[in-house]
C-alpha cells in the first residue's frame, strides 16, 4: 500500500510538470486566454491510471502552477476560480473511466467537457463585457453565444488532440493506460 502512495504521488508530480511543460509549446494561442496545446493529455493519464480524485487533485495542483507562473489572463478572483482552477481541476474528471478498456476516449471526453463548461461559464458572465460586435464573422448579441465560438474554438481541439493522442499510445501502452501495471 505505502509503495503505491509513494508511485502515485511521484506519478503525479511527474505528470503536472509534463502538463505544464506541455503548456508552454502551443500550437495556437487566442489573445484573451485559452490555446490549444498538449497539456491535457498528461493529467488525462494521471486520471485513467489513479482514478477521479487523484486526478482532480493533479488538475488542481496544475491550476495553481498555471495560475501563478503559467502566464494567464485574469481580470479578478472570479476568473481564477473558473477559468484555471475549475477549469484545470476538472480535468481530472477523465477518472472517471478509471481503468475501464476505452476509457481513454471517455474519459479524454470527460475532461475536455469539464473543462469546456467552467471557461464557457467564465467566458458568459466574468469575460462578457469584452464581448466584440462580431466574431468568426457572427454578429454576437448574446454573450452566451459568444463564449460558446471562443471556448470551443479551443476546447475542441485540445479534447480531440488528446482522444488522438492516447488513441495512439493506447495501442503500446494500453496497460499502463488501464493501470494494469499497478499491483
Amino acid at each position: 500500500m505505502k509503495k503505491n502512495a509513494t508511485r502515485m504521488l511521484t506519478e503525479g508530480a511527474i505528470f503536472v510538470a509534463l502538463a505544464h511543460t506541455l503548456d508552454y509549446i502551443k500550437l495556437f494561442r487566442f489573445p484573451w486566454g485559452g490555446s490549444i496545446s498538449l497539456m491535457m493529455i498528461p493529467i488525462v493519464i494521471y486520471a485513467l491510471r489513479w482514478g477521479v480524485a487523484q486526478g482532480l487533485l493533479a488538475g488542481f495542483v496544475l491550476s495553481i502552477l498555471q495560475v501563478t507562473i503559467g502566464g494567464g489572463i485574469v481580470i479578478g478572483w472570479q476568473s481564477i476560480v473558473l477559468d484555471y482552477i475549475g477549469g484545470f481541476t476538472l480535468l481530472g474528471l477523465g477518472g472517471l473511466f478509471h481503468k475501464s478498456k476505452h476509457g481513454f476516449i471517455l474519459g479524454s471526453l470527460a475532461a475536455g467537457i469539464g473543462r469546456f463548461v467552467a471557461v464557457y461559464v467564465s467566458g458568459a458572465t466574468i469575460w462578457a463585457v469584452y464581448m466584440p460586435e462580431t466574431f468568426f464573422g457572427l454578429t454576437m448579441t448574446t454573450p452566451w453565444f459568444y463564449s460558446l465560438l471562443y471556448n470551443g474554438a479551443y476546447m475542441l481541439p485540445n479534447t480531440a488532440i488528446c482522444i488522438v493522442v492516447l488513441i495512439l499510445l493506447h495501442a503500446s501502452l494500453g496497460k499502463y493506460l488501464r493501470a494494469e501495471d499497478i499491483s
